[in-house]
């Protein structure tokens, strides 16, 4: 039987063998010093092998800073650590799809990498401005060595725990802190985006720039969407000494520009009223456009004879968008307006009756149409008793319009590694209510301290976590009650999951330190606090398996079983099982099987589990902790 591998996967050794496949000859072997293979890729080769030039030289066009290689090391370097289920903090927790993930977002985006590799289908994040005066608390290292830097900036305190720092524009390394912050998430939130997928970045003038360029380079110059200009603010601020800012951006990039097909808007009486009759055509009403084309082509270059006898043609450098034969067929079914007196340049005619997909959504939004962000302070307020509990949330209008852009099916993941107050989670639930459907969110948030002078503090909020959780729990509530019958089915739980260390023990004796007790403490090699659903947890992130799905225990022969996904994994963590527990288990077909590595007295005995299994149960994969 393998052992699990209890760690984040290696993303820069699969990268490596995905660049293998393509091209064998880049790829250079050697052994460590503990004589295990290791294979390197030679850059320099592949450079080559990607050029049809001979290279001289290192000079290419390039977004670069201080720190970049560092980040990119930083995204592919596995982690030993897990999630751990807390399920008194959950809501709904047997019967809920959505989960509240805390912890550093860089890490859980590592533990996500197998279960959610291409599964969800957006994304959206509001990472921090890097305005020089709100918090940045993701300490990252990506300059000098890690020992050395969490040393020199006191990353961590007393109990070794993560703190948290400003990054101000003091800092020489002000923009570039930021982008490595960014790129390393980036990267790893490209992995977990679906074909069809596509992210939305909020952002302001501070590192518009910068977030352009990094993530044409992550996801791809080709695959950008578009820049929204969102109308944040309804009223100047006559003190502000330039101008008023009034508005942010929000990025979007697709997975795969080909795949990614955007949603329509519904059609507004406004929009509808620009579309008249006027010469009362039995199709109904209809708008002009025009058929004149800039790109130039000879074929379309014709003179076209108005009613009146006029004759025109193509502005010089222009000509018409069709050919002469497609246009006469256009005049014949009556598809082509020279106006009233037969007169003018000739226009195409576009049918209000033949536009059944909605309106092309465009990249201004005014905050009369998706809110602004006293609206989304004034909605987190009403939930909270008129309490002001957390700086600058989106309106829950805004994020609804996303998902509309999103083109997002009936059971889509939305992710937001960024959560903050969990507006995200908000527009998710409420979404699925005005639209039907059951999409599920996953919400990541570093559990940063409330200010202790704050009012949120003062209330018992001691992190922005506590805040996000409570405000799904009040939100949902409140959206069901609202909707009625319509929200019997609406799923307004979550599934509440807690970063932490490895549930394995990391035992490093020497020859000299192998005394009685230690020697005890190496019978088992799961830490003493770690439960049997941490356990199980920990076995579907390596496993690959969504951490939403239902699950039952059972009891067989005095020892617990626990069942996932009807099947997709069995797992028994008792500290001995009996070869009849082994043959149930094994008689019920599982895709996947775990033990604890203790359970198994002796090497006999897990080969015995390892000849029941292929006896009974062929097709299944059995490991142990």
């Amino acid at each position: 039987m393998d052992k699990m591998r209890m760690e984040s996967v290696d993303i820069t050794a699969k990268n490596i063998e995905k660049i293998g496949e393509l091209f064998p000859n880049v790829i250079t072997e050697s052994r460590d010093e503990n004589g295990k293979l290791k294979k390197t890729i030679n850059f320099d080769m592949l450079r080559q092998i990607l050029s049809s030039d001979v290279l001289e030289g290192d000079e290419a066009y390039e977004f670069t800073w201080v720190g970049k290689k560092a980040a990119i090391v930083e995204a592919g370097k596995p982690i030993r650590k897990t999630l751990r289920p807390s399920k008194e903090e959950s809501k709904n927790w047997d019967t809920t799809e959505n989960l509240y993930i805390e912890g550093d977002n860089l890490e859980v985006l590592k533990l996500l990498q197998e279960s959610y590799l291409g599964k969800v289908k957006m994304i959206y994040i509001d990472p921090p401005y890097n305005t020089g005066k709100d918090s940045f608390v993701y300490s990252d290292n990506f300059t000098i060595d890690s020992n050395e830097y969490e040393e020199q900036i006191g990353l961590y305190d007393e109990e070794g725990n993560k703190q948290y720092k400003e990054n101000n524009a003091s800092n020489p390394r002000f923009h570039s802190d930021w982008c490595s912050m960014l790129y390393s998430r980036l990267l790893l939130s490209c992995n977990l985006l679906s074909q069809d997928g596509v992210i939305f970045i909020s952002i302001d003038d501070y590192e518009v720039d910068n977030l352009r360029k990094i993530a044409n380079e992550v996801f791809g110059e080709s695959n950008f969407v578009g820049m929204i200009i969102w109308e944040r603010a309804f009223a100047p601020k006559n003190d502000a000494k330039y101008f008023s800012t009034s508005h942010d951006y929000i990025a979007v990039y697709a997975k795969s520009i080909g795949d990614f097909k955007i949603g329509k808007l519904p059609r507004t009486d406004e929009a509808n009223a620009r579309y008249k009759n006027l010469d009362n055509d039995p199709r109904g009403a209809w708008i002009s456009d025009n058929l004149t084309a800039k790109t130039y082509s000879s074929k379309y270059d014709y003179p076209i004879t108005v009613p009146s006898g006029r004759i025109i043609k193509p502005a010089h450098g222009s000509c018409w968008r069709v050919s002469k034969e497609r246009f006469n067929e256009l005049v014949k079914d009556n598809r082509v307006w020279f106006g009233s007196d037969g007169n003018n340049v000739p226009r195409l005619k576009r049918f209000l009756s033949e536009i059944q997909d909605g309106m092309t959504p465009t990249t201004i939004w005014k905050y009369g149409d998706v809110g602004h962000n006293q609206e989304g302070r004034q909605e987190l307020k009403k939930l909270f008793d008129d309490k002001g509990y957390f700086d600058g949330p989106k309106p829950v209008r805004l994020l609804c319009r996303i998902m509309q852009i999103a083109n997002l099916n009936s059971d889509s993941i939305i992710l937001d590694f960024f959560s903050g107050s969990a507006t995200t989670a908000h527009a998710v639930m409420k979404y699925n209510t005005e639209n039907g459907g059951s999409r599920k969110f996953i919400m990541v948030q570093l559990p940063e301290p409330c200010d202790e002078k704050s009012e949120a503090y003062t209330a018992g909020y001691k992190n922005i976590c506590e805040i996000g959780k409570e405000r799904i729990h009040r939100a949902g509530e409140k959206i069901k009650e609202e909707a009625g019958l319509t929200a019997q089915n609406l799923d307004i739980g979550f599934r509440v999951f807690k970063l932490d260390s490895s549930n394995m023990k990391d035992v490093y004796y020497s020859a000299t330190e192998y005394t009685q007790t230690k020697l005890d403490d190496l019978t088992s090699n799961i830490k003493e606090d770690r439960t049997e659903l941490d356990l199980l947890f920990g076995c579907l992130l390596e496993w690959g398996l969504p951490l939403s799905m239902p699950y039952t225990s059972e009891e067989i022969n005095g020892v617990t079983i626990h069942t996932y996904n009807d099947g997709d994994l069995i797992a028994c963590f008792a500290e001995k099982v009996s070869e009849n527990v082994i043959r149930e288990i094994a008689k019920r077909q599982p895709l996947r099987a775990v033990f604890r590595d203790s359970s198994f007295a002796s090497s006999p005995a897990k080969i015995n589990v390892e000849e029941i299994f292929k006896l009974i149960a062929p097709n299944t994969s059995v490991k142990v902790l």
